[in-house]
């Protein structure tokens, strides 16, 4: 077995990007502190195919070395908005025809394996505070929250981490 170069990745071009089918996914993060978290997510966000990137309150933006540091350009290729209140963005993606959901240990959450997608969803995750998680207010906007099942004692991910493996699972949903 050999490890592939680069050049054989097959990897598309900005351009091509910019014209390929994205996964019908949005993300939200809500008062993300690290730049890191920030720019992993972006990371993350470019290899699935998602739509955008919405953030939030205290998120900061590109440009920004922090957030490129971990993005390594992806803050360029993925469309992002800013919105003071976190509650402002899901108003939007409300009225363009999204399903919010928070990523969110709360009463009456859908686990991660149990939630199901249909062709036509569009879907919008919002991803929380790395201490304090999504803020209450917003997920009394979301239509629903989605948990990721834990079994050790911190019952917590960090946020890039979660964003993964929400990400990858519905991507799957999604494309396969």
């Amino acid at each position: 077995m050999r490890k592939l170069r680069t050049n054989e990745l097959g990897r598309i071009s900005a351009e091509e990007y910019k014209q390929t089918d994205k996964t019908p996914l949005v993300v939200v993060l809500d008062n993300i502190r690290s730049c890191n978290n920030i720019g992993s997510v972006f990371r993350t966000s470019d290899a699935l195919l998602i739509e955008a990137v919405h953030l939030c309150g205290i998120t900061a933006t590109p440009p920004n070395k922090e957030i490129h540091k971990t993005a390594l350009d992806a803050e360029k290729s993925v469309p992002w908005s800013y919105f003071e209140k976190t509650e402002e963005s899901i108003l939007q993606l409300k009225a363009a025809g999204y399903q919010v959901f928070a990523i969110e240990q709360v009463e009456n959450s859908i686990l991660l394996p149990d939630f199901e997608v249909e062709e036509n969803d569009r879907l919008a995750l919002v991803f929380g505070n790395e201490v304090k998680g999504v803020q209450q207010t917003v997920v009394d906007r979301c239509d629903g929250a989605i948990e990721i099942p834990q079994f050790g004692i911190k019952h917590s991910f960090n946020i890039s981490v979660s964003a993964g493996i929400v990400l990858w699972d519905l991507f799957k949903k999604f494309r396969y």
